[in-house]
Parts: structure tokens; C-alpha cells; sequence
């Protein structure tokens, strides 16, 4: 025989089949177009003015659209292949997750747009993951290159998004409230699709019209940290007080609110109630995982090695939900994300063990910059990957979790889905009796 038996891949195909929509039915809690409009504030006496940034962002505008009582116009901008059809809210798409020319464009047309509004008007900023980006202007002093040096670096470094952001935030003209600045005096509700561990709204897209009280001195820590060189004219940036961020308590952002419509506890809790009508216990471990993928994912094995073996902290079957977001460190040239990565460090960590099917994927549809958003493993992922010649322990060595599940056929493939909610993790452990 030179496969598993053909009961064994039916049963293989079912429990796929519920991982596809355990994800799918997470993606649909969180969709823009779902749950934006019961946070839409009343129209105001003046003006109503859409700005927005993120992999959500073209999807948000749409929902606007759909319940918006009033005329509005606006700009948003989005990932190349994220856009969505809008009547009066342009869309326009650049550079993630390294900014490019049409990412500084637009964040000088919104500046441009919010400006001279009175304070009868109202600005609704539409924030999501990816915004950080896509609404890149460098600080005076600096350049794009500059900036998109120093993200390729950070990246690399396997340093947390939040980190990142902070870097980000304070090489801007446009972040950490600085747009709300150029709002005032009209009054600034934010709605936030979250991608963020915490769902702090300041660190999704590095605040553009919320303050996060961070400081330049914390955005030279960082870089220190992991040992990013600093060039002169970033130095110089981050030593000018003048170019700060706005504190918490500005006096010119009293009034302004933001609010988180969509997090990855959202996403967990809907993937649990499927799972519970499939038979399936449900455990969420957390929305706001973070560390490095391979090192997850041995915390994910040791769990459901635990529930096989003792049944605790709860018997079989169930399903280990998690959210977050990993990071990967890059010490090789293969292709993949910190989904895939997390996936064949699970495999490699299992074993094969029997009964214990996962998935894993980001809920934007992108792992990492690759065109899939992430991949299925099974027991026999490892046995079959052999038959192939496909070495595991290789391809984690070479950061190409892409390649080990493209050779499996098990890449999951959504396009972009125009939501974010950062990674989803789940992993069945055991089946329901017939």
C-alpha cells in the first residue's frame, strides 16, 4: 500500500472541511459590511468627510455607504488587490507591507481633504490593519527610503507589530494623532477593524488620529533593541522635539472617540460556536498571542498532546482556538508566512500524532506577502511530505513553510478577504462519535 487507507483520507477531507469553516464562519463575524453600521455616530449639522487606511478600509467604506443617512465624501486607501467598489468615497490602493509613492500620495491628499473643516463637521476615519503602510508620510527631515529601510529591518528582526508601529509613529507626519490634528476643529469618530494584540486602537495602524502617548525616546529603544543601525537623518528626527506627536491630553482632541467594531475575539467566538454545533468542545487560549511562530506553535503541540493523553484542561474532541499575531525572525531564503511557519513547526512538533488536524491562517487572506492565506496540516502531513522528498526540518530551517504545504497541495487560498483581524489558529483534537 503507498497511501492511507481510503476511510482514513474521508476522514481526513471531514475534518478539513469543518477547519475551512471554522475560518470562514470567523472571517464572516468580523466583515465590515456585518458589523460597521451599528457604530456609524449621527450625521452632524455640517459636513460629513470619510477618511480611512488599512486591508479593510475599501470594504468599511462600502458599509458606510450602505447605511449612511447624508451625503459624505471621502478618500480611503488600501492594498493593491484590496479595493472595493464605492459611489462616493474614492478608493485608491498602494504599497504594503513596504510603503511606496502612492501610499505618501494619500496620505497628502487626506491631509489636503480634512483640512478647513469648522467644527459643525464631522470626520468618520476608518482605521484597519495595514494602515501603517498605507498612510506613509515621512517626517520633514527624512525620506520614503528611509522609512522603507528601516521596515524591511524590522520585519526581519522578529520584532512585534506594536514595536514596529511605535518606530513608525514617530517618523510620520501623519500618525500618532497628527491627523486628528489636522481635523481640528471638526470632531473625529474612529472605527477600527483591529489587528492588534489588546486591540488598543492607538497601535492599529499606528494611530492616525489617536495619540498612544509613546515617546521618540521608546522608538530609539526599539531600534536598539535589535541592534537596527540609525541613520543620521532619523536621528535627527527623533531628537527634535518639535516633531513630537501629540500628548493624550491635547486640548484640540477633547471631544474625538474611537471605537473598536471588529478583533480577533470576535472572530474566536464565532469559530467556537461552529465548533460546539460540529460536537466540538471549544478552548480559546487567547486573541492576543504574540512570539515567535515556531515557538507557538510547540506551546499549541504540548497542548493538544495534553488533551489526547489526560484529557485536560478538557477532554476530547475539541478544538484549540487561537488568535494574535506571530512574528518570524528570517534566517533563510524560503518563501512563506508566520502562518505556514507556525503550521510545519506544529507538524514537526506532533509528529504525526493521531487525531489532531490544524489549521492556520490570516484572516486578511495575505500570510505574510504570499498569495495564500495559510495552509492545512493533518497526521499524515509528515509522512507524505517524505514520499515526496520534502525535508520538514529543511524548510523550517529555510523559513519555507509556503514551499512544504504547496507541495502538499494543502495552501489555503481565500484572495483578499477586506477584513483584518490578524492570525487565526485552530486545531481539532479527536472526533465526535458517531
Amino acid at each position: 500500500m503507498t497511501g492511507p487507507p481510503r476511510t482514513f483520507m474521508n476522514d481526513i477531507n471531514a475534518q478539513r472541511g469543518l477547519l475551512l469553516h471554522l475560518f470562514h464562519s470567523a472571517l464572516a463575524a468580523v466583515d465590515p459590511l456585518a458589523v460597521l453600521a451599528p457604530h456609524l455616530p449621527p450625521a452632524p449639522k455640517g459636513r460629513t468627510i470619510v477618511i480611512g487606511a488599512g486591508k479593510a478600509a475599501a470594504r468599511m467604506a462600502q458599509a458606510v455607504e450602505q447605511h449612511w443617512q447624508g451625503e459624505i465624501a471621502g478618500l480611503v486607501v488600501t492594498r493593491y488587490g484590496h479595493g472595493a467598489p464605492t459611489r462616493h468615497i474614492e478608493v485608491i490602493e498602494a504599497g504594503h507591507p513596504v510603503p511606496d509613492e502612492a501610499s505618501t500620495t494619500a496620505a497628502q491628499r487626506m491631509l489636503a481633504l480634512v483640512r478647513g473643516l469648522g467644527q459643525d463637521d464631522l470626520v468618520l476615519c476608518l482605521m484597519s490593519g495595514g494602515g501603517s503602510a498605507l498612510l506613509s508620510l515621512p517626517a520633514p527631515g527624512i525620506t520614503l527610503d528611509d522609512k522603507r529601510e528601516l521596515t524591511r529591518r524590522l520585519l526581519a528582526s522578529g520584532a512585534p507589530i506594536g514595536e514596529i508601529n511605535c518606530v513608525r509613529r514617530h517618523l510620520s507626519a501623519i500618525k500618532g494623532g497628527r491627523l486628528a490634528l489636522a481635523c481640528h476643529p471638526a470632531r473625529v469618530v474612529t472605527l477600527v477593524v483591529s489587528d492588534v494584540p489588546g486591540d488598543d486602537p492607538a497601535v492599529v495602524a499606528s494611530g492616525p488620529t489617536i495619540p498612544d502617548g509613546s515617546r521618540a525616546a521608546d522608538a530609539l529603544a526599539v531600534l536598539g533593541k535589535y541592534g537596527i543601525a540609525i541613520p543620521p537623518a532619523v536621528r535627527a528626527v527623533l531628537d527634535d522635539g518639535a516633531l513630537a506627536a501629540p500628548a493624550i491630553d491635547d486640548a484640540r482632541l477633547h471631544g474625538n472617540r474611537a471605537v473598536v467594531i471588529a478583533g480577533a475575539q470576535h472572530a474566536l467566538d464565532a469559530a467556537a460556536s461552529a465548533a460546539r454545533a460540529a460536537g466540538y468542545t471549544p478552548l480559546i487560549l487567547s486573541g492576543c498571542m504574540e512570539g515567535e511562530a515556531r515557538d507557538v506553535a510547540i506551546v499549541h503541540a504540548g497542548i493538544a498532546r495534553q488533551v489526547a493523553a489526560y484529557g485536560q484542561p478538557l477532554p476530547a474532541p475539541c478544538v484549540i482556538l487561537s488568535g494574535g499575531e506571530t512574528t518570524v525572525t528570517l534566517r533563510g531564503g524560503g518563501r512563506g508566512g508566520r502562518n505556514a511557519e507556525f503550521l510545519l513547526a506544529l507538524a514537526i512538533a506532533l509528529k504525526g500524532m493521531a487525531g489532531v488536524h490544524a489549521i492556520a491562517c490570516d484572516t486578511d487572506g495575505i500570510d505574510g506577502t504570499e498569495d495564500n492565506a495559510g495552509a492545512l496540516l493533518d497526521p499524515q502531513s509528515l509522512a507524505r511530505a517524505a514520499l515526496a522528498g520534502v525535508d520538514a526540518n529543511a524548510r523550517l530551517i529555510d523559513n519555507d513553510g509556503y514551499g512544504f504545504f504547496a507541495a502538499l497541495g494543502d495552501l489555503v487560498v481565500t484572495g483578499p478577504t477586506r477584513t483584518n483581524v490578524n492570525d487565526f489558529r485552530a486545531i481539532l483534537v479527536g472526533a465526535p462519535a458517531d
